[in-house]
């Protein structure tokens, strides 16, 4: 699934929660990239980050996405 972003030209960047998480999108867009946020999925969770808070409260985290806009 992320994979599938990645080929389309979207950039994994961050996983953040409120407040932080509005800050850095806007911090994106301000550099003039498009983003995409996505919830966690257990694709994710499956990774080899760390999992231990995702896994607490998966719904407080979004993944952050960015695309170039030309």
């Amino acid at each position: 699934m992320f994979k599938n972003y990645e080929s389309h030209g979207w950039i994994e960047r961050n996983i953040a929660e409120e407040p932080r998480l509005t800050e850095l999108v806007e911090f994106y867009e301000e550099l003039g990239y498009k983003v995409m946020l996505k919830d966690i999925s257990q694709e994710f969770l499956n990774s080899e980050q760390c999992n231990t808070c995702l896994l607490q409260n998966p719904e407080k985290y979004k993944i952050i996405f960015t695309l170039k806009q030309i």
